[in-house]
């Protein structure tokens, strides 16, 4: 999936949902991807991180807030 692809799973999940914080619209994403993206997001994150082993489901929760907060760019 690509980091564009990514966003518009995130964007639709935070309009269904305005009242969660970014990083629980990330675990509803996460969760409604299944277990394939979930291994395929924690993988690409702890090769961003350089390590060799962590939790599936938050690191995939954490590639996907990487992936939105260098969408949103830096903070002026």
């Amino acid at each position: 999936m690509s980091d564009e692809e990514l966003v518009v799973e995130f964007a639709l999940a935070r309009l269904d949902h305005p009242d969660l914080d970014l990083d629980e619209i990330a675990a509803l994403v996460v969760r409604r991807m299944g277990t394939d993206r979930m291994l395929e997001f924690a993988s690409r994150n702890l090769a961003t991180r350089g390590e060799l082993r962590g939790a599936a489901f938050p690191c995939a929760v954490e590639h996907v807030l990487r992936v939105m907060l260098t969408v949103r760019g830096p903070v002026d």
